[in-house]
């Protein structure tokens, strides 16, 4: 069965477990961000999870890099959502087969490449790429207002992160 298990962060923010890397949930004040999607299949039990932590829309997705453990749920979200990543990254995901399988559903729609700011306020987000780390390009997201990163596998562990050569 495919469990998305929810951990609270703050009143606005949560991390769901299950299925692949660890997905951020910051829900503002005109919709919800998700920070990376899991493995293939687990779009839509996220998209179920949500549901229950927010009437809002899912408006926004960061990817923190390509592997298909982070980003392959992309597909299950709906069209309207603006999908961002690293330059970088987007390279890399054009290459996947689950991006051309699906006719380009869910892939980046808007890159940056050092910086990226969303929203302001209690809604904003910052994105900083400090180079090549875990793969070529590794996003660490900032959100702000609860001075809590997500830093996709390039902090997977209290070690140095798994450098995977081929990205």
């Amino acid at each position: 069965a495919m469990v998305v298990e929810v951990q609270k962060l703050r009143d606005n923010l949560f991390m769901l477990t299950g299925g692949g890397g660890n997905t951020a949930v910051f829900v503002q004040t005109n919709g919800v961000t998700v920070v990376d999607t899991k493995n293939p299949g687990w779009g839509a039990p996220i998209l179920e999870k949500i549901k229950e932590l927010s009437p809002k829309p899912v408006t926004t997705i960061i990817n923190t890099h390509t592997h298909g453990d982070h980003v392959s749920g992309n597909v299950e979200f709906p069209a309207t959502v603006d999908v961002i990543a690293q330059e970088n990254t987007k390279t890399n995901m054009e290459k996947m087969p689950i991006f051309k399988d699906n006719n380009g559903a869910g892939m980046a729609k808007r890159t940056f490449k050092d910086t990226l700011t969303l929203g302001k306020g209690a809604d904003q987000i910052d994105v900083h790429y400090f180079g090549r780390g875990h793969t070529s390009g590794d996003a660490w997201v900032v959100f702000k207002a609860h001075r809590i990163a997500h830093a996709g596998d390039i902090f997977a562990g209290k070690r140095v992160p798994l450098v995977d050569a081929a990205n």
